[in-house]
């Protein structure tokens, strides 16, 4: 589950929020196997799509994470949940996607990292109402 600014999020609408309010974030793994899994980190990285198959991840000057944009999770026991709380705070208008992916997070494993990538979340940033 993915919560916007305490809205739930679908992936086929668009977020709006004001430059320079910070944006609640939150992510909730919930584990629905019969066993525990983890570790796992969750990671967020936000872009600007130019509509011509160019993601521009370079946002710096634009966006910043209130906390980190990484967050470690040990294990998720069966039926259980872990849930990542944060911010973001735009800096200019425009839209902005969130990509979120959980990868495992064991560094003792020979094989590659598997990944699970959500929905991206699309966020419009918008003038402050005066």
């Amino acid at each position: 589950d993915i919560l916007v600014d305490g809205k739930v999020c679908d992936c086929d609408a668009v977020v709006t929020c004001q430059v320079g309010d910070p944006v609640p974030l939150q992510v909730k793994l919930t584990n629905w196997s019969r066993h525990s899994v983890g570790p796992f980190a969750l990671t967020m990285m936000p872009y600007q799509d130019h509509q011509n198959g160019v993601h521009n991840y370079d946002l710096q000057d634009a966006i910043t994470f209130v906390g980190s944009n990484t967050f470690h999770i040990d294990t998720v026991k069966p039926t259980k949940d872990s849930v990542y709380f944060g911010a973001l705070l735009f800096l200019y208008t425009g839209d902005f996607y969130l990509n979120i992916k959980f990868h495992e997070d064991n560094c003792s494993r020979e094989l590659p990292l598997s990944w699970l990538c959500l929905p991206s979340v699309h966020i419009r940033a918008t003038e402050p109402v005066a």
